[in-house]
């Protein structure tokens, strides 16, 4: 008989063979594949980032910026070129005087999103410490 602990045990070992199936061409060849995606999106600012754009689907710098406390301007431009570049923020800028530019979450983006926020409910929920 199975015990529920030994059959987490298995789904994450099962988990983490696939991730590592997939990722192997890209690992031998030295990269690996989701480096690059945790560095962009898992740091301080840039989880605001993802986190409001996937909130308010749309927004303008200034309106990220003013909903970011203590993010300075240079600190939500630099988050944002590198969640562009990692495509999960899409950026359209409009030919009007002064430039309008508005941010949204790509498809991509979005169901890393989710994932981010299921991440945090679950460590919220599960967080030792939380009473502290």
């Amino acid at each position: 008989m199975v015990t529920k602990a030994e059959n987490q045990e298995l789904r994450l070992k099962k988990n983490i063979k696939k991730y590592f199936l997939q990722a192997q061409p890209m690992l031998e060849n030295g990269v690996c594949p989701t480096k690059a995606l945790f560095a962009a999106s898992m740091d301080k600012w840039s989880m605001f980032c993802v986190f409001n754009l996937g909130y308010f689907k749309v927004l303008r710098f200034t309106e990220l910026k003013n909903k970011i406390p203590g993010i300075s301007a240079r600190m939500l431009s630099v988050s944002l070129k590198k969640l562009e570049q990692n495509g999960i923020v899409a950026r359209k800028v409009f030919a009007e005087v002064p430039p309008k530019v508005e941010y949204t979450l790509t498809p991509f983006g979005k169901g890393l999103a989710e994932k981010l926020a299921d991440l945090g409910n679950w460590f919220l929920a599960h967080y030792p410490n939380k009473d502290s």
